[in-house]
């Protein structure tokens, strides 16, 4: 039985490369903010994959910062991803924004941002994310939720003011080296503009749907 039922159609938008930016960063920008402008839940949204002895894994993360230098996002440095990023920092993120049936695809290397950094975002947190942060022993075992719950009332008794970065937390900065933009269209004749990084430069190229 195939799923012929939930197919859709593409018709919103179009992309060539008469109309892309020739900078891959500028085009992103553009993208996003036409995600933000159309409501698009979770905007942020991006799917993470890491490769480790051969075998992918993947999991949706949230972006937190951009620029020209890259992407960024935080986790546990002792998690599965991080582990796998530093055992081998070649990753791919993708973005995927139905209600503008747009796709971004991005492949780089992952390099841990300053501590600096992390502190300046970790200090934007709620304060139940910070101490999540520290009560989260994450991609590890645990009995329960109730030994969750139990280590963040510990850990709240531990800061009852100020709650300091965990050493074992912090971010990543995704550095690019290629980027896909994919626009949906009719017939799955979709439009595709690929850059790919030459030296400083970026070559621009149209690939088949």
């Amino acid at each position: 039985m195939f799923l012929n039922e939930s197919r859709r159609e593409y018709t919103k938008f179009s992309l060539d490369k008469q109309h892309a930016c020739d900078n891959p960063f500028a085009q992103f920008e553009d993208w996003f903010q036409s995600a933000i402008k159309h409501a698009v839940f979770e905007h942020n949204a991006m799917l993470l994959s890491t490769v480790s002895n051969g075998r992918p894994s993947s999991r949706v993360v949230l972006l937190k910062q951009f620029d020209t230098t890259g992407f960024t996002f935080f986790t546990n440095y002792n998690s599965k991803k991080a582990l796998e990023i530093d055992a081998n920092p070649n990753v791919a993120i993708t973005f995927y924004w139905p209600n503008i049936e747009r796709q971004i695809r991005i492949e780089g290397k992952a390099e841990k941002t300053t501590k600096e950094a992390s502190e300046a975002y970790f200090s934007t947190r709620p304060r139940d994310s910070q101490l999540a942060a520290w009560a989260s022993h994450q991609s590890n075992p645990i009995q329960d939720r109730a030994a969750l719950d139990a280590a963040m009332d510990a850990i709240a008794k531990e800061f009852p003011n100020t709650i300091p970065l965990p050493e074992f937390w912090g971010g990543y900065k995704v550095v690019p080296d290629y980027f896909e933009f994919w626009q949906g269209r009719e017939n799955r004749y979709h439009d595709r503009i690929v850059y790919a990084q030459e030296g400083d430069n970026w070559a621009m190229s149209r690939i088949s749907p």
